[in-house]
C-alpha cells in the first residue's frame, strides 16, 4: 500500500513554493545580474502603466472638453465656458478622494523622499492616493502635470517588488530609482532622460553598480510604451543650428535668468499655499474653490490648461512676440500656482519645461532687439530656456540637457543647453539650495536638500547611541564625597542630579580636584551646561549640531520629565558617524 501523507495537499504544494521562493530572493539579493533581469522587468510594467495613465488623462480631457482625442487640451483656442466647469467639478471629485482617505495623519511619500529617508520603501497606499489624485487633477484640466503620478507609479511599483524579495537598503533605492526614471523615459520617449532622472533626482548621484540596472529599466520602459502606441515628446529643431562662441556667453546669462525665475516660482507656490491655509476653507474642499479660481484664466487663454504640452508645440509653430509670450508666460505661473495651492496634486515637471520655453523665446527677441549682431535663434533659445528652468525648479542638468538632445535629435544644440543648465544648477545650488521637491520638505520640517540617503542618520538617535548609568552625584553633594568616590582620573565627568533624578548639570572632575576650593563647596556650584543636554530622540546630525553649537565634550540624554538617561561623548558620535557614512559609501558603490 503506498504512503499518504498526513500533511494536507495545500501545504505540500505550498512548501516547495515557499522554499522556491526563498532560494530565488537570494539569488537576486546576490547575483549583480539577476537584478539588472529585475530592473529590465520593473521598467517594462512601470513603461506599460506611464502609457496607459497618458492615454486615460488625455481622453478624459478630450471627454470634458469636447475635442478630438488627436488633438492636446492646452493647445485649443477657445475653450466654451460652461465646459470650464469640469475644474471645479475635478475638485470636487478630488474631494471625494480625500474623503474617502480622511484618516490620513500624514503626507503620502514620494520617491524623493523615500530615497533619503526611508530606504526606497513607499507605502502601496501612498502610492494609490498620489497617482490617482494627480490623474483627476490632470484629468479634468488642472494646471498640473502627470509626471508625478508617472514616477509615484514606477517608483511605488519597484518598492513593492523589492519589499517583497527583501532587498537590501541600497538595492532597493537602485530598484526605485530605477522605477521612477524608466516611467519617466516612458513618457517622454526618451531612455537617456529617464535613467538621469533616476540618478540626478531620485538617488542623487549615479556609479558604475547602478548604471546598468536603471538603463536597462529606462530602456525597457521606452520599448514599452512604443509598443503601447505611446506618443513620444518631438521638437523640431531649429533650422540653423550652429552657434557662434558669442552665444554661449548670452546662453549662460539665460541660465542665470532662469535660476533666478525659478527661485521666485518656487517660493510663489510655497507663499500661495500659506496664504491659503488661512483661508476658511477646509482642506478637503480647497480643490472645489480652486477650480473657479481657474475659471477666468482658462477662459481667457487655454493654453494655461493642463501641463502644456500642445501649447508649447503652438507656440514652436507661431513664433509668438515677446509681449504675447509675457502675458501666456504670467497666466501659466498664476495657473500652476494656483491649482497647487488649492489642492490639486501634480508636479512642475512640464510646466518648467514649457514656461522655460517661453522664458527662453523671449529673452531672445529681447537680446536681438537690443544687440542684433547676437543674431540669437528663437527656437534654440527657446530648448535652452526650457532646459533652464526645468534645472532651476525640478533640478538634474543633465537630465535636462539629455532631455532636450533627445527630444530635438539635434547634438549641436547640446553645448549651447548644458552651459545654461549648469550655470543655473551651479547658482540655484548655491543660492538657495533645494529644487521644487525638496523645498517643499523643507517647509515640513524634513532636513532633505538632495535625494542622497540620509535615511540612517534618523536610526542613530541618542537613546541607541549613549552610554547607559553615567558616573552620577547628587547636586547637593560636597567636594570632599565627589573626591572620596570618583578618584581623579577614573572618569574626566560627574553628571549631577536631584533627589528625582532630575537632570542639573555636569561637574568636570578635574575642576573638583583643584586644590584652592573649598571641600565642603556642594557640587551645584561647580555644574556646567545645565541647559545643555539632548533629547533620546535627536538623531546623530542634530546631536553634532549641538556638540558643535556649544563646544562641548560631553552631553547629557535627558527625557522630557528632565530626568537624566545617559551620557555621550563627541568623539564616539563622530566615529559611529565616520563608521556609519563609509558603510553607507561602501554599500551604494557596491564594494
Amino acid at each position: 500500500m503506498p504512503f499518504q501523507s498526513d500533511i494536507p495537499l495545500d501545504r505540500r504544494v505550498k512548501r516547495p513554493v515557499l522554499r522556491g521562493f526563498a532560494l530565488f530572493k537570494r539569488q537576486v539579493q546576490g547575483s549583480a545580474i539577476l537584478f539588472i533581469l529585475l530592473s529590465a522587468v520593473v521598467g517594462w510594467c512601470a513603461g506599460i502603466m506611464s502609457a496607459l495613465l497618458g492615454h486615460f488623462s488625455h481622453l478624459m480631457q478630450a471627454f470634458f472638453y469636447g475635442f478630438s482625442p488627436d488633438l492636446r487640451l492646452s493647445a485649443l483656442t477657445t475653450v466654451p465656458l460652461w465646459r470650464l466647469l469640469a475644474l471645479p467639478f475635478g475638485g470636487l471629485v478630488l474631494a471625494v478622494v480625500r474623503l474617502a482617505f480622511l484618516r490620513r495623519t500624514r503626507a503620502p511619500i514620494d520617491v524623493i523622499e523615500s530615497s533619503a529617508l526611508y530606504g526606497g520603501r513607499i507605502p502601496a497606499r501612498d502610492t494609490i492616493v498620489v497617482t490617482l489624485q494627480t490623474l483627476i487633477s490632470n484629468g479634468f484640466g488642472a494646471s498640473v502635470g502627470l509626471e508625478a503620478a508617472y514616477a509615484q507609479m514606477g517608483g511605488g511599483l519597484a518598492s513593492k517588488i523589492g519589499q517583497w524579495l527583501d532587498l537590501k537598503r541600497s538595492q532597493m533605492r537602485v530598484l526605485v530609482g530605477a522605477g521612477a526614471g524608466a516611467a519617466i523615459g516612458a513618457a517622454f520617449g526618451a531612455p537617456l532622460t529617464g535613467s538621469f532622472y533616476a540618478f540626478e533626482i531620485v538617488l542623487g548621484a549615479y556609479t558604475p553598480a547602478t548604471l546598468a540596472p536603471v538603463a536597462a529599466a529606462s530602456l525597457a520602459a521606452v520599448v514599452a510604451a512604443s509598443l503601447m502606441h505611446a506618443e513620444p515628446f518631438v521638437v523640431p529643431p531649429p533650422a540653423h543650428p550652429n552657434i557662434a562662441l558669442l552665444s554661449y556667453f548670452i546662453y549662460a546669462l539665460l541660465g542665470v535668468v532662469c535660476a533666478g525665475a525659478g527661485i521666485v516660482i518656487i517660493k510663489l507656490v510655497a507663499n500661495m499655499e500659506a496664504l491659503v491655509r488661512r483661508l476658511p476653507i477646509g482642506e478637503v474642499w480647497r480643490p472645489v474653490i480652486g477650480g473657479f479660481c481657474l475659471i477666468p484664466l482658462a477662459w481667457a487663454l487655454p493654453q494655461v490648461l493642463s501641463s502644456g504640452h500642445g501649447a508649447m508645440q503652438l507656440d514652436f509653430q507661431q513664433h509668438p512676440f515677446v509681449t504675447t509670450l509675457a502675458l501666456v508666460f504670467l497666466l501659466k505661473i498664476c495657473a500652476s500656482v494656483l491649482s497647487l495651492a488649492f489642492g490639486f496634486r501634480g508636479g512642475m515637471f512640464f510646466a518648467s519645461l514649457y514656461l522655460g520655453s517661453m522664458l527662453g523665446a523671449g529673452y531672445a527677441q529681447i537680446v536681438n532687439d537690443i544687440y542684433p549682431a547676437a543674431h540669437l535663434e528663437v527656437l534654440t533659445a527657446a530648448l535652452v530656456g526650457m532646459a533652464g528652468l526645468a534645472v532651476a525648479i525640478v533640478g538634474g542638468p543633465m537630465t535636462m540637457s539629455l532631455m532636450v538632445l533627445e527630444v530635438t535629435h539635434d547634438f549641436a544644440l547640446t553645448a549651447a543647453v548644458v552651459t545654461a543648465a549648469l550655470c543655473c544648477s551651479t547658482i540655484i545650488r548655491d543660492k538657495f539650495g533645494y529644487s521644487f521637491s525638496t523645498w517643499r520638505l523643507h517647509l515640513r520640517g524634513e532636513a532633505v536638500r538632495n535625494p542622497r540617503d540620509i535615511g540612517w542618520m534618523r536610526s542613530m538617535t541618542a537613546s541607541l547611541l549613549m552610554r547607559k548609568n553615567p558616573p552620577a552625584m547628587s547636586e547637593h553633594a560636597s567636594i570632599a564625597e565627589l573626591r572620596e568616590l570618583i578618584p581623579l582620573g577614573s572618569t574626566s565627568r560627574v553628571f549631577l542630579t536631584d533627589g528625582a533624578g532630575d537632570y542639573r548639570g555636569i561637574v568636570p572632575t578635574a575642576q573638583a580636584y583643584i586644590e584652592t576650593l573649598d571641600v565642603d563647596t556642594p557640587l551645584s556650584q561647580l555644574a556646567k551646561q545645565t541647559e545643555v543636554y539632548v533629547r533620546p530622540d535627536m538623531d546623530v546630525s542634530a546631536i553634532l549640531r549641538v556638540f558643535e553649537d556649544f563646544g562641548v565634550d560631553d552631553l547629557a540624554v535627558v527625557d522630557e520629565d528632565h530626568r537624566l538617561l545617559g551620557m555621550l561623548s563627541e568623539k564616539y558620535v563622530n566615529r559611529r558617524y565616520a563608521e556609519e557614512m563609509e558603510r553607507s559609501q561602501r554599500e551604494f558603490f557596491g564594494e
